[in-house]
């Protein structure tokens, strides 16, 4: 839109240099004049060479206007009002907004491009996130166990880490000097595993030409939904059954793979297959049929930690009327005459891993159908959720 504020959304893990990137981008900004907002879980927390003396202005929740031109205050509930507030009362080229180490990028970017009076005032302009490297290697390396995402929810943080990549325009590798040439290539490969547009950018100290971060214009609307790496790697494959298909990166050599079955697991037997899921598999993602279950749940993979998450009845299992008010509404949906919409669908994405022997154990852990129907073999739905919206923690770091 003419005349809106670009707005840069930054995100990373706690402690991988996101604070340090603001001071940098504050102080080499040239003419440019940026306002900057920070979220640290509910409080201000900022370094304190960001905060200058002689701050004179406090404005009401919680933003406060410093001398040098940046701007904190807290992202929460009030968000909204105060980028309404900024984009109203200040006169500044440019609005980065700064989360927290264990909030998600993609919400943030949301507010400010779906319909509503910020949406109006701002274009997004790029989501960045800055990476502890070493960190991210060893997580995805199976080397150490990531902690947990906070008091409030067990989610662990590699999880946390892998959405903030999966929406990235632009990911930072920072702490490079941290790491060896090798290191730092294989730390590139996998967040193009996880998001091939991507672009990626080895920094230490956070320090970066703010023309590489600032105005650049790289995102589209259709990002935050799209844009990941195992969604690609299903929408790019379009068999049905069988699936051999190997989809390699052939830029940087890391391949994934998708399986595909109108066949169900046995809950026990697949639980089993993803707590022992190779620390090669970087991330795996998709949808499952469980045997002797009409629930559809999906799956989600990060580094050492699996979850599940029951997201309904298959539209097959649903009485005639209301099977085919879902089916004219959805005229894409694939739909297999024995088992209707029922399906498994993975994507799988790595190095160096064994795709036969993962594809040998994936299979082994299937029922027949007509076993499965009868409930042989099949003892409830395992450790897996049944009821919509529920969660399960398949495998803990």
């Amino acid at each position: 839109m003419s005349g809106s504020i670009p707005v840069t959304v930054l995100s990373g893990s706690l402690g991988a240099g996101k604070t340090t990137l603001v001071n940098h981008l504050l102080s080499t900004a040239g003419d440019r004049d940026l306002a900057v907002l920070v979220n640290d879980m509910g409080e201000v927390n900022v370094d304190a060479d960001l905060v200058a003396e002689g701050s004179e202005l406090d404005l009401d929740d919680g933003v406060t206007e410093l001398s040098n031109g940046c701007i904190c205050c807290e992202l929460q509930d009030d968000l909204e009002t105060a980028v309404v507030r900024l984009a109203r009362g200040r006169s500044f080229d440019h609005l980065i907004v700064e989360s927290s180490g264990i909030s998600e990028p993609a919400p943030v970017a949301r507010l400010f491009t779906t319909e509503s009076r910020v949406a109006a005032l701002y274009d997004v302009d790029g989501l960045v996130t800055v990476l502890d490297t070493p960190q991210f290697l060893d997580w995805f390396g199976g080397q150490s166990a990531p902690e947990r995402r906070g008091s409030d929810g067990d989610r662990p943080l590699s999880d946390l880490l892998v959405d903030q990549i999966e929406v990235s325009n632009l990911v930072l590798l920072n702490k490079a000097d941290q790491c060896s040439a090798a290191e730092l290539d294989t730390a590139a490969e996998l967040v193009a595993a996880l998001q091939p547009d991507a672009e990626t950018l080895r920094t230490e100290f956070s320090a970066v030409a703010p023309d590489r971060l600032l105005g650049v214009g790289r995102f589209e609307q259709t990002a935050v939904d799209e844009l990941p790496g195992w969604k690609r790697a299903l929408d790019d494959e379009h068999s049905e059954t069988g699936s051999d298909h190997h989809h390699p990166d052939e830029v940087y050599g890391v391949s994934s793979f998708t399986f595909r079955r109108r066949q169900p697991f046995d809950p026990e037997r697949l639980a089993s297959f993803l707590r022992d899921l190779p620390p090669e598999i970087v991330r795996s993602k998709g949808t499952v049929w469980l045997a002797g279950s009409e629930t559809r749940v999906t799956m989600s993979q990060a580094g050492p930690s699996v979850r599940a998450t029951a997201q309904g009845p298959w539209i097959a299992s649903l009485p005639e009327v209301d099977r085919k008010m879902y089916r004219s509404n959805r005229p894409d949906l694939a739909w297999d005459d024995d088992h209707g919409d029922r399906r498994t669908e993975l994507v799988f994405i790595g190095t160096e891993y064994d795709e036969d022997a993962l594809r040998d154990a994936l299979s082994e852990a299937l029922v027949e159908t007509d076993e499965s129907e009868n409930g042989a073999s099949v003892d409830g739905d395992g450790p897996f959720p049944t009821e919509p919206g529920e969660e399960a923690v398949i495998r803990a770091p």
